[in-house]
């Protein structure tokens, strides 16, 4: 069994977090931007902006990197390719999307009809990051 070459890691999950960061924007600016105004209004809440945009943006490359780190440790129990990328996204979909956002419908804060389309989004985005920092991917050269 190779190492996890993470120099491919941090490259492919840059890849990722670029499409997760794109995505994210689509949503948010475009597809649900009115929705989640008025929520945030109802909330008493000031609209999402700079500094909370520029962690966001950050989260969302770092969560590229775990993505593509996930994909490289299942990689040689699954094999390489689209099918074990796709398996890498939905673990994390389940774990940093769907669980977060099960947790603002479940608790009130949000209407649950307003986060089936984020999460159905979610789902998409993710996966399509892992096939595009899979698709980058590579173990390491082995030594000796």
């Amino acid at each position: 069994m190779g190492k996890i070459n993470v120099v491919r890691v941090i490259l492919g999950g840059l890849l990722a977090g670029l499409v997760i960061n794109i995505s994210e924007s689509i949503l948010n600016m475009f597809v649900i931007a009115d929705s989640m105004e008025l929520a945030m209004r109802e909330l008493n809440m000031a609209p999402v902006g700079g500094s909370t945009i520029a962690v966001y943006t950050v989260i969302g490359f770092l969560l590229g990197i775990v993505t593509i780190w996930i994909y490289a440790a299942i990689r040689p129990r699954f094999g390489p390719g689209p099918k074990t990328a796709v398996l890498a996204g939905f673990v994390v979909w389940l774990l940093a999307y769907l669980w977060r956002l099960l947790d603002l419908g479940l608790t009130g804060r949000f209407d649950p009809g307003l986060l089936v389309l984020p999460a159905a989004w979610g789902l998409v985005e993710i996966v399509i990051a892992a096939l595009a920092g899979g698709w980058l991917y590579q173990e390491a050269e082995a030594i000796g």
